[in-house]
């Protein structure tokens, strides 16, 4: 009975660690492409991006 309830607790664990990480994942990809399009040069991406820059009080120029 005790192994069971260590068990489920390791597991809760586990899962509850990978949640963590793939959220911090993903907030690091989000915040990985957010800053390349935020400050990219070529003519292309910054007019696809320019609104969206200025409604989060990023400069683009």
């Amino acid at each position: 009975m005790a192994q069971t309830k260590i068990a489920d607790h390791s597991a809760a664990v586990q899962a509850r660690a990978a949640r963590v990480l793939q959220a911090s994942l993903a907030a690091l990809l989000g915040l990985a492409l957010f800053i390349g399009v935020a400050f990219s040069h070529p003519t292309m991406i910054h007019n696809a991006a320019h609104d969206s820059r200025h409604g989060v009080a990023v400069p683009c120029h």
